[in-house]
């Protein structure tokens, strides 16, 4: 601090001033010394305000006890004090006096146990914690012995702190701090940290810190208690040269040195004050500082949460290890979530699609009960005709007869074991299956016991094994010597038969040449897509039971009743998976909760600070309450894309896995982080804003 106050006075300039003059950092004027600080604290606009015998402090009775080891120990014991407008005080006394304790109260870090205290004339011990804290930000200014800055913060953001609180605009409450600095002769270190900056410099910036809003009355915890002595001097002459633009300062030391130094002494023994004597005269008239001008109502709630998540983030850019240590629970919970119902609609959809592989909107009739019926083998009832019957009504689109059989296939030299299906003309249409080469069989081909055949590519793969073209080729089929004249791509691994060696031939032929029997195996009904699927069940029903002589001796399967209790147990099994998700993801949030615990305790010093220079009990939750929103809503991101990078994973590394993710799903996510921070990140954050101010900046 060596050159603190010639730099202050002699700062080159446009115009240079005289040794009791400075310029006026707005406009370039040049004025009285006297008004230096004065003009940097209200934009040059001030307002003189007459001495009056009224105090500005008033104590009365005043006693303060602290409960220790189930006893009531008394600190201060009936103190009676009055303090003026521009009085510069020293508060002496010897360690454990209670000194420190009378200026806590004075500033409104600490309520007394007994007694009166009177600011302007308001009853302090009326107030509320906000209101305490609107007073201290507004009328006081702290220095502190060990400085109490933000380690996060530079020299001019710490500096804005209360101004910050204080709802000023942001451009004013920059220059001001910007302005206050050069002239407290830290031009060249605006935007070093505390960690960057010496003793003495650190303690300039907690001076500019308490002036920021005006510092009508300035309170110095030893506040050369961690410099040298050069430092020491001149931080003195520099508290010497607020009081004479008319800031009250009250200074509490052990040092007579200091204490010799001021206008007044007021010395403090076991808790009462035992000598109070005054020095010398103040050297100027009064002069009221104004506040730094505010941001209008509804702006200032707007840029209090802006300020406040930059608050949030900057504490999270200070800490990343521990921030994404508090996140990772979160990002594990929601990458399980999203993956788990991607991988869910994935399948569901593969499934359904597999469904639709063996036909769409179809019912198919088969004798018999039900699957498990043993009889359903000797029941012959199911006729050609009832497939012409059903072929007839105005629900069919189309319909295929069928019949099955095994049998060894040959060409050639090359011989396979294949399922022999005897289809109608329909059956490729009902089923939905597509030609890749070749054609299906006609009505013709029906009638006539055609002996043609359609294979499907595992049937080709099987037999043609030299790469020849199927088309024309004539193949065996145990004796029976038929003509391949298509090829169908092959179905899907749904149902039985999906994967083997499949050969399809004219129903009457199969029945006829290979079967010897009459009666079929099944009829399947593709239903019309305009036509209600339980109304056409309901109709087959009625039909075959009145062709059969009242008698019930077949059973329907509906493919769009298999489809829905696919779609229903899927749903149930994403949602079962789903839930064992959303525990881990609640886990995670208590992981936060944790975490952001730690974090307050950790920083309770910080909160001490804040409080300090005026932060009220909403500023604090408002900004451990952002940062865990963050916290839980950057992870959730970061979760969604790990959710990515684990399906391109498992498709990779698993063939056939699907995955398939939904807009909601992921939206849904996101926001289940941040709820999950508004409600995990509530009880952290209200811990934070009811610590009590003094205890919390005595915390180490």
């Amino acid at each position: 601090m060596h050159s603190t106050l010639k730099n202050r006075a002699d700062t080159p300039l446009p115009s240079s001033p005289t040794s009791g003059e400075v310029v006026h950092p707005a406009d370039g004027t040049i004025q009285p010394k006297s008004q230096s600080l004065h003009l940097l604290l209200d934009g040059g606009s001030r307002e003189g305000v007459s001495e009056s015998s009224k105090p500005i402090i008033s104590i009365r009775n005043l006693s303060r006890r602290f409960a220790a080891g189930g006893e009531s120990v008394a600190v201060l014991r009936g103190v009676d004090l009055d303090i003026h407008r521009g009085e510069m005080v020293a508060i002496i006394g010897q360690s454990g006096s209670g000194k420190s304790t009378l200026m806590n109260i004075l500033g409104c870090l600490d309520r007394a146990s007994e007694g009166t205290y009177l600011f302007d004339g308001r009853d302090v011990s009326k107030f509320d914690a906000d209101e305490l804290a609107a007073l201290r930000r507004e009328h006081f200014g702290f220095i502190f012995q060990r400085y109490q800055l933000l380690p996060d913060l530079d020299a001019v953001e710490n500096v804005e702190v209360p101004a910050v609180y204080a709802g000023a605009e942001a451009t004013a409450r920059r220059q001001r701090s910007t302005a206050l600095l050069t002239r407290l002769g830290l031009g060249e270190r605006l935007h070093h940290r505390p960690n960057a900056l010496s003793g003495g410099q650190q303690q300039r910036v907690s001076v500019a810190r308490a002036l920021m809003n005006g510092g009508e009355v300035i309170l110095a915890d030893e506040p050369t208690g961690a410099l040298d002595s050069h430092s020491g001097k001149e931080l003195m002459a520099l508290l010497k040269e607020l009081n004479a633009d008319g800031h009250t300062i009250i200074i509490v030391t052990h040092d007579a040195k200091i204490a010799d130094q001021c206008q007044r002494v007021i010395e403090i023994a076991d808790g009462a004050i035992i000598d109070d004597r005054t020095i010398g005269e103040r050297e100027t008239a009064l002069e009221r500082v104004e506040m730094i001008r505010r941001k209008p109502g509804w702006r200032m709630g707007l840029d209090s949460f802006g300020e406040a998540l930059a608050m949030a983030l900057r504490a999270m850019g200070a800490h990343k290890l521990r921030t994404f240590l508090t996140m990772l629970g979160i990002i594990i919970g929601i990458a399980s979530v999203v993956a788990v119902v991607a991988l869910g609609q994935g399948s569901q959809q593969s499934v359904l699609e597999n469904i639709s592989s063996i036909g769409t909107n179809t019912i198919n009739v088969y004798p018999g009960s039900g699957f498990g019926d043993m009889r359903s083998g000797r029941v012959r009832t199911l006729k050609p005709s009832d497939a012409e019957a059903l072929a007839g009504q105005p629900y069919a689109d189309s319909i295929s007869p069928q019949v099955s059989s095994q049998a060894t296939v040959r060409y050639r030299n090359t011989a396979s074991n294949a399922s022999i299906t005897g289809v109608g003309e329909g059956y490729f249409q009902v089923n939905g299956r597509s030609f890749s080469s070749g054609s299906g069989f006609t009505e013709t081909s029906v009638t006539t016991r055609s002996q043609e055949a359609v294979l499907d590519q595992n049937a080709v793969t099987a037999i043609f094994t030299n790469g020849e073209d199927p088309i024309g080729q004539v193949i065996m089929l145990g004796k029976v010597p038929v003509r391949v004249i298509g090829v169908v791509a092959n179905q899907s691994g749904f149902g039985p038969g999906g994967n083997s060696a499949n050969v399809y031939m004219p129903y009457t032929a199969v029945m006829d040449r290979i079967l010897g029997q009459s009666y079929l195996s099944s009829v399947a009904v593709r239903i019309s897509d305009d036509y209600d699927m339980d109304t056409a069940e309901a109709e087959i029903t009625e039909l075959l039971t009145r062709l059969h002589g009242g008698t019930q001796d077949f059973f329907l399967q509906n493919t769009d009743t298999i489809r829905t209790t696919i779609q229903s147990t899927s749903q149930t099994l994403t949602l079962l998976i789903s839930t064992i998700a959303v525990i881990s993801l609640v886990v995670g949030g208590i992981g936060v909760m944790n975490i952001m615990l730690v974090s307050v305790s950790e920083r309770t010093k910080e909160i001490g600070i804040r409080m300090a220079v005026g932060a009220r009990r909403g500023d604090i939750l408002r900004q451990f309450l952002i940062e865990a929103v963050l916290v839980c809503f950057v992870g959730g991101a970061a979760g969604v894309g790990l959710s990515f990078a684990l399906g391109q994973g498992l498709s990779v590394l698993v063939s056939g896995a699907r995955l398939v993710y939904s807009a909601e799903s992921i939206v849904l996510a996101v926001v289940s982080a941040s709820v999950i921070g508004i409600v995990f990140g509530f009880m952290p954050a209200r811990s934070a804003s009811r610590l009590d101010p003094v205890e919390a900046l005595a915390r180490e």
